[in-house]
């Protein structure tokens, strides 16, 4: 019986990729009771061959792979969740490294707690080379990073589960809907917004989220996402991304995304006052920059 499938959308990632799956492979869960679902998006490098060969050499009867010919990561994550066959979904990304432990705690953890619904899991940034001056805590978001220390604990507020490390109750998805297929990254914008989307709307329903630090993966971040044209365009992206979740949105939604980021604001320039105040200038500088970038976001057109 497959209690639990997890899923890894990749697109050109042939670097990484063998590397995540080896991981996955190297599980203390048993292979009859969890799955291995590699969606490729179109990649144009040598992930499918390295992800073939894999699973031919290896003769894993639990991974499988499949080719997804609409581009963008949501329309991935959605042709997973359709080959899945387990009672859990987790997603991984497919440069990050599951600790030999990550299934088995998934499906422990969803075992014991019946009410529990969604969790999000640690996921520690490991920099390719050395971590930027300018990083700072309140920036993890940016390298997909998600400590919230070692006791298990529900997620609140603005807080959810991240893409890299999540996982669900397959019944979720039947009862609430899938990845909205507007939002999320595509190799020509890198916006979001589709976790948080769907975190929201079961949010709404009484569905308890919750962290659970011992589903752990470390998530591997190159230098290429660390150059400040990557990062601001990242940025730009959460504005715009946001922009499109609320279309279609009442007034008082408008009105409560307006108040979070005036509430943003503010904390940025007290955070920024605290690093200049302790001489660390580029972190300071760099959340100022970051929210800047935000909300020049919001201003882009989006169809």
């Amino acid at each position: 019986m497959t209690k639990l499938s997890v899923i890894v959308c990749t697109y050109n990632r042939d670097k990484y990729i063998l590397e995540t799956l080896q991981h996955l492979k190297d599980q203390t869960c048993e292979p009859g009771l969890y799955e291995v679902i590699v969606i490729d998006n179109n990649s144009t490098d040598q992930t499918e061959q390295i992800c073939r060969n894999f699973i031919m050499q290896k003769e894993i009867m639990n991974f499988l792979y499949f080719r997804e010919l609409n581009q963008g990561n949501t329309y991935s994550r959605n042709r997973g969740i359709l080959e899945s066959r387990g009672q859990y979904i987790s997603f991984i990304d497919d440069d990050a490294r599951a600790t030999e432990k990550y299934c088995e705690h998934i499906i422990s953890f969803f075992d014991r707690n019946p009410g529990v619904s969604v969790i999000g899991g640690r996921i520690t940034p490991v920099y390719e080379h050395a971590e930027p001056a300018w990083m700072s805590r309140f920036l993890w978001p940016l390298v997909a990073g998600l400590d919230m220390g070692d006791k298990v604990r529900p997620f609140k507020g603005s807080r959810y589960p991240i893409g890299a490390n999540m996982a669900y109750r397959a019944e979720v998805f039947a009862r609430y809907g899938n990845f909205k297929e507007n939002l999320g990254k595509r190799p020509d914008v890198l916006e979001g917004g589709d976790e948080k989307d769907l975190i929201f709307r079961v949010r709404n329903k009484g569905l308890k989220i919750f962290y659970v630090p011992d589903v752990h993966v470390f998530h591997v971040i190159p230098e290429s996402r660390l150059k400040i044209n990557y990062i601001r365009q990242q940025a730009i992206g959460v504005g715009m991304s946001e922009k499109r979740r609320l279309q279609g949105m009442p007034a008082g939604e408008w009105m409560k995304k307006v108040m979070d980021e005036l509430i943003k604001i503010g904390g940025t320039f007290v955070l920024a006052f605290v690093y200049f105040f302790t001489f660390k200038f580029l972190k300071g500088m760099m959340l100022i920059r970051f929210r800047f970038w935000v909300l020049n976001g919001y201003q882009k057109k989006v169809k």
